[in-house]
């Protein structure tokens, strides 16, 4: 199944909740992306929201006031406590009916809810007021390595005369990342320690690294999953994609250069993975489609289970991305964050359903709540390269920022900031809020 415009994606409508009528929202009424949240200060248990301008809806208590009938009450009664891991496992006809249910409730001439102020400050907090959480209970996360310009960017630096692998443009290549690290945007992260080697040492050492990257990745969330020794079609695949996210890989390249041969990333990489805490939904992004990536004459076409019509012409994403920085000194002296880079997913050679699909291939199970994310997004150009080691030619060209500061790798006390959004002529822009993470100096 695939999702379709409708009445929920109307540019036109507006919200009661007045700042989501706000052109420069991220969370439109058109949007309404999930996540779990509470009170901060509080010890109330984390429970199931929707973002709705700088408000967060909360479907707990829309339930109890008999706001959500039939379906999707059902669907939201099933996620007590929060997580959203039951309402994934649902499936798509559970999906839309709440998704149609919320947009009615929240639409502007629903003068019945907004006037009774008594239950609007029931249904809604402040997101300002809230604290937040990753929103799925995350059983397996797998990271690849989706975007061609990165992996030839990368593979230059390492092998100039071979920069891509021979199975590269046959096979989508990925890792299993570490679940128990993935943190949300907000997060502080400490400096990793590890094992590294100096070209010109005789043995390697251990310490902190000194080559910490950020990696601007898009990451998708399994709804329903398979039954081991099931493979997904390729013309299923995203019935069993329930959302999207921002994730930051974290990436300390020193420990990887020393340990990725010949099993790949392991320590440098599961220190910490860092995702936005709003989950847009595949419904939401339905304006936003766009065709695979168009291989240039030469590359192989997809093996057949990796192929379909409609993957070709509708399985990509138009999705703009940016990473900025915030250093330390930025902040003291009130200096907005640097821009470092802009991409956009229609830059993956690999569509997501071709990921899911092949992850699935050898009868692998999934199960809701899965993660997966596209490997660092960058593309054709300098500037749209999506982590440092790229833009910086492993730092033999340092980056100059407003405050005289240089930077060639992350130092402590720097934020990287991702964010992402999608815009298109007759739509609605939606976005996906930050993604964000300070580096804290290594633990004594």
């Amino acid at each position: 199944m695939s999702y379709q415009i409708n009445e929920t994606h109307d540019p036109n409508l507006r919200s009661w909740v007045e700042s989501a009528n706000d052109p420069n929202t991220d969370f439109p009424i058109q949007n309404l992306p999930y996540g779990i949240f509470k009170r901060s200060d509080s010890e109330e248990d984390f429970r199931i929201g929707v973002a709705i301008g700088d408000q967060i809806l909360d479907l707990e208590k829309c339930d109890k006031a008999n706001l959500l009938p039939g379906v999707a009450g059902s669907a939201v009664r099933l996620n007590f406590p929060g997580n959203i891991n039951r309402l994934m496992w649902l499936g798509q006809h559970a999906w839309a009916t709440l998704r149609q249910r919320l947009s009615w409730l929240l639409r502007e001439d629903r003068a019945d809810i907004q006037l009774n102020k008594k239950l609007v400050r029931k249904i809604l907090l402040p997101a300002a007021e809230a604290e937040v959480a990753v929103p799925a209970n995350i059983g397996d996360y797998t990271d690849f390595y989706a975007s061609v310009y990165h992996a030839t960017n990368i593979g230059k630096m390492f092998r100039p005369d071979n920069p891509l692998m021979p199975n590269y443009k046959w096979v989508p290549i990925g890792y299993h990342g570490r679940a128990s690290s993935i943190v949300v945007s907000g997060t502080p992260v400490r400096r990793p320690i590890g094992q590294t080697k100096d070209d010109n040492a005789e043995a390697p050492t251990f310490g902190p690294s000194k080559v910490l990257d950020y990696e601007l990745e898009v990451g998708f969330f399994v709804g329903g999953g398979n039954d081991q020794g099931k493979p997904i079609k390729i013309t299923e695949a995203e019935d069993h994609i329930f959302g999207l996210c921002l994730v930051n890989d974290w990436s300390a390249r020193d420990i990887q250069r020393w340990e990725y041969q010949p099993l790949g990333p392991f320590l440098s990489k599961s220190f910490a993975t860092t995702i936005s805490p709003w989950i847009v939904t595949m419904e939401a992004l339905a304006p936003f489609r766009a065709p695979a990536f168009k291989r240039p004459a030469g590359d192989p076409e997809p093996l057949p289970y990796l192929d379909s019509p409609e993957n070709r012409e509708r399985g990509g994403f138009d999705i703009n991305l940016e990473v900025l920085i915030s250093t330390e000194q930025m902040r003291e002296k009130g200096i907005a964050p640097h821009r470092l880079s802009r991409s956009n997913t229609q830059d993956l050679y690999w569509t997501f359903a071709q990921m899911l699909t092949h992850h699935t291939s050898n009868g692998c199970n999934l199960r809701p709540g899965d993660l997966m994310a596209s490997g660092t997004v960058s593309g054709a150009t300098k500037d749209s390269r999506g982590c440092l080691i790229e833009l910086t030619e492993r730092g033999a060209e340092p980056i100059n920022l407003p405050t005289g500061e240089v930077r060639r790798f992350l130092q402590d006390g720097d934020e990287g900031i991702l964010r992402g959004y999608c815009e298109r002529e007759g739509f609605r822009r939606i976005g996906f809020g930050e993604c964000r993470g300070v580096v804290l100096p290594v633990s004594v």
